[in-house]
């Protein structure tokens, strides 16, 4: 019997070992490794969320973006990751801003979250920001048998158990959308 990762991967363009480590950005790739995380290529119109749910069957509810806030706290700039379902509508200014003590909030601007990250923007995920950010896993995430995220690059995903965000540095989960 299949796992759930493994039924969904039959569908998928796996991408071999050599090709994972020779496109996913070092630090993504410093955190993915292993045999619990599917590494899969999708095709620049299938990158967004909704085009790579409706391309290769994956529920929308199975689908997980990366949101990049800054905050000011104490007096300081800093920065948020939050892993968040594309099926809901994230509460930045209410949830998220409490959550983090934030004084104030917004969305990282694309230069800035990709310039921080090392990541292409569309494919920007948790693992491997800065271990100095906050990473925040909205808790219908956690909820999932299994989803599909980015790889730090458009062209490729990765599918995995939500259990696996635990492990990340600075990780919390939150309620934090409707």
């Amino acid at each position: 019997m299949n796992t759930p990762q493994e039924d969904y991967a039959l569908n998928l363009d796996l991408m071999s070992a050599d090709d994972v480590s020779a496109s996913l950005p070092p630090a993504v790739l410093g955190t993915v490794t292993g045999t619990d995380i599917v590494v899969f290529r999708v095709p620049d119109d299938a990158s967004d969320t909704a085009a790579c749910s409706a391309r290769y069957g994956i529920d929308l509810e199975d689908c997980a973006n990366t949101i990049v806030v800054r905050y000011k706290k104490d007096g300081g700039e800093q920065y948020a990751a939050i892993v968040t379902l594309g099926s809901k509508r994230l509460d930045v200014n209410g949830a998220a801003k409490r959550h983090l003590g934030a004084q104030r909030i917004s969305f990282a601007s694309r230069e800035i979250a990709t310039e921080l990250s090392g990541m292409e923007y569309g494919g920007i995920t948790a693992f491997g920001v800065p271990d100095s950010w906050s990473v925040i896993v909205e808790a219908s995430v956690m909820e999932r048998e299994r989803i599909v995220m980015g790889a730090g690059i458009r062209e490729a995903k990765l599918l995995l158990s939500p259990q696996r965000l635990l492990a990340l540095p600075n990780v919390s989960v939150a309620a934090l959308a409707t």
